[in-house]
């Protein structure tokens, strides 16, 4: 009998698949059973032996049919991955550029991709056995306001392929609407299926995706109480291989119901998904920057597009594509414009002009006044700055000298409790010296402010103050984020210091006050979307007070900016919370600048020895393919010129057609690929780092 010629991808930067055979029969048997697309397989690639995904199958090979080797082995105790799952992954490689296989595998828990069975056969038995389901008592489930009733029936009782934004300030119960959206549709499935049997083969599936790893505890917690007997998996970087095996196989299987996830949850095998939800959508963590650099945002809404499902972004301050998405009318919007809580306000911003009121230790008198006066009655307070360490740099004050990187076009970051310098960029790491290394003076000074320094100088002077730091270097250790949060929510913490880990998703009943310090840089940053970012990352962290129904005759909860530039409109609109005029202005900008969303673009990167090397080869790029309608731009330097001892230059593409840039960029890689060059490159289509 004829061996079935299969078509393999490998994890490799090869962009093809490999032509094997089927397996042969083994002993007595008549014939073996042929592997299908999806199936994981162990074959021979070379002098390795690795693990492969059949994608399909082929009545002829460009290779002798003599000279092709068969499968080793089939993963048949775990069922093929679906056909939509596949299709999913062939539009993200074709639309970010990249190998089949540099998708497919990559996107499946690193135990699936090992030579040996036993974590996956361990991890089936134990799935077979228990279930993730939590069997806690139904807790009360809140009531909803007349605009959260609305959104959360409109998304439930959506049909087809139905993309909504939903809109809400800082505190409108997003999240419970999503949790109770999800309840009407797993009810409506339950309801819609005839037998127990059907149910059982096919129960809808959720998946909600989330910016952070930090901002899964909570959520999860909620999900669990609401769902009891519902399973509930997680994905994310952050659990252990086992465990993630393990939560990916119930949603493979069916047998989750609702699935939490960071962006790399967009690519799990979800076979029965019934919903898709997207919180805090403009978040930029969900852009992948290394290797396949896709976005968990845009590939959720091509899978919704593809499963004819709903699918919900929400935040209260979207992303300029999706706002031009809504106003265009492609997405459906929804709007939540008042607290969930009732009597609950958002809190009064105000600026203070640090030229007036001159800081001590980084605080004004008036940030410090109002830090005493939310002690005196036993509130927390939140100060908010996005930069961690001690301090940016040390000089020397006679020669000059600061702490520059070694390896990199950056500063050492000071980290005073760990005694060391730190690159945040190759982590290289070095003693602080005792001296100036050019001039011999030992009277070294830190200049600027990072986040150990502002909680070293808030305990002297606050002495009686509990206050706690919560940034990615007090937090590590695994699970040292979740209690630092949990400490809290309890009320043990008088004044919070965090960075953009604090800023969203977290819902602190007892703050009242939220510092905000040295946002002004991004106001004049080269990067086109600095603006847009530092308005959504004012408004959360704003979001983050005034949470509860403000007592009678209390004071209201306040938001103080410290600035040197209190006339700069896109603080007047943080003032009046006034995210629509922001976003239409930006919008307008962008369209006269011809900038995305109006134009598309793709980056070409390379990195070499030399910066010379770098800019030549894309040079080269630039000329080696004719490009009638597409813009490129001339090759610049990165604004972080060199990282651990390369040097890194960029080329922008533009077009004001997708598909035409999508066929070019498809030409130019095969010819890009194609040139004799020593220099690494990457291509990121729709770059949000410019």
């Amino acid at each position: 009998m004829k061996q079935p010629i299969l078509q393999v991808v490998l994890d490799t930067p090869l962009d093809s698949s490999f032509d094997y055979l089927s397996p042969s029969p083994a002993g007595d048997e008549t014939a073996a059973a042929i592997p299908q697309a999806g199936q994981l397989v162990q074959l021979s690639f070379g002098r390795r032996e690795v693990i492969g995904m059949v994608i399909g199958s082929s009545e002829h090979s460009d290779v002798p049919v003599d000279k092709l080797k068969e499968i080793q082995a089939v993963r048949d105790q775990l069922k093929p991955l679906a056909p939509e799952w596949l299709a999913l992954c062939r539009f993200a490689a074709n639309y970010y550029q990249r190998p089949l296989g540099e998708v497919v595998l990559p996107g499946l828990p690193k135990n699936l991709r090992t030579l040996t069975t036993v974590s996956l056969d361990r991890a089936l038995k134990k799935l077979s056995k228990t279930d993730e389901t939590h069997d806690a008592t139904p807790i009360d489930v809140p009531a909803l306001n007349a605009s959260q009733q609305q959104a959360a029936d409109a998304i439930a009782g959506a049909n087809g392929f139905a993309p909504i934004l939903l809109y809400g300030v800082t505190g409108s119960g997003k999240t419970e609407v999503y949790l109770q959206a999800a309840a009407q549709v797993l009810a409506s499935d339950t309801e819609n299926i005839e037998s127990a049997s059907e149910a059982a083969e096919n129960p809808a599936q959720i998946l909600i995706l989330v910016p952070e790893i930090n901002l899964t505890p909570q959520l999860e917690g909620n999900i669990r109480a609401r769902f009891p007997g519902v399973m509930v998996a997680t994905l994310h970087s952050g659990l252990a291989e086992g465990e993630r095996l393990r939560h990916w196989l119930a949603a493979h299987s069916g047998q989750a119901r609702i699935i939490l996830g960071t962006r790399l949850a967009v690519l799990a095998s979800l076979p029965h998904l019934k919903l898709i939800i997207i919180d805090e959508e403009h978040d930029p963590s969900y852009k992948q920057q290394e290797g396949l650099r896709y976005s968990a945002r845009d590939l959720a809404v091509w899978r919704a597009h593809q499963l004819k499902i709903p699918i919900v972004l929400g935040s209260a301050t979207p992303s300029l594509e999706t706002w031009h998405h809504a106003q265009s009318g492609r997405y459906r919007k929804l709007e939540l414009r008042e607290r969930a809580v009732k009597n609950a306000v958002l809190p009064a911003v105000r600026l203070i002009d640090m030229e007036r009121d001159k800081p001590t230790e980084g605080l004004t008198s008036t940030l410090v006044a109002a830090l005493k006066q939310r002690l005196q009655r036993g509130e927390q307070s939140l100060l908010f700055l996005n930069r961690r360490g001690y301090a940016p740099v040390i000089a020397c004050d006679a020669c000059g000298w600061v702490s520059n990187c070694t390896r990199c076009t950056s500063f050492m970051v000071l980290h005073k409790p760990e005694h060391r310098l730190r690159c945040h960029h190759c982590s290289l790491e070095l003693r602080i010296p005792k001296s100036c290394p050019t001039c011999g003076n030992v009277d070294l000074q830190p200049l600027g402010r990072g986040t150990q320094r502002l909680e070293e100088g808030l305990k002297k002077m606050f002495p009686e103050a509990r206050v706690l730091r919560i940034d990615a270097d007090s937090t590590r250790r695994k699970g040292s984020a979740q209690a630092a949060f949990d400490s809290v929510h309890r009320g043990d913490v008088d004044i919070l210091i965090g960075t953009q880990m604090v800023a969203k998703g977290h819902d602190f009943q007892k703050l009242t006050l939220v510092g905000i310090l040295n946002p002004d840089t991004a106001l004049f940053s080269h990067d086109y979307r600095a603006s847009e970012r530092l308005f959504a990352q004012l408004m959360q962290v704003a979001g983050r007070a005034g949470r509860t129904a403000q007592k009678e005759g209390g004071s209201p909860s306040e938001v103080l900016i410290q600035t040197r530039y209190p006339q700069h409109p896109l603080y007047a609109a943080v003032i009046a919370h006034d995210y629509d005029h922001f976003a239409t202005s930006l919008l307008e900008e962008r369209q006269q600048a011809h900038l995305p969303p109006y134009i598309f673009q793709a980056l070409l990167r390379a990195e070499a020895r030399e910066l010379e090397t770098a800019i030549e080869f894309l040079q080269q790029a630039a000329t080696c393919l004719a490009h009638d309608g597409i813009i490129i731009h001339d090759p610049i330097p990165m604004t972080m010129t060199r990282v651990a001892n390369v040097d890194r230059a960029q080329l922008l593409i533009e077009c004001p057609s997708r598909p035409a840039l999508q066929a070019f960029l498809t030409e130019w890689v095969a010819a890009l690929r194609a040139m004799k060059s020593r220099v690494k490159w990457s291509l990121e289509v729709d770059p949000v780092d410019i």
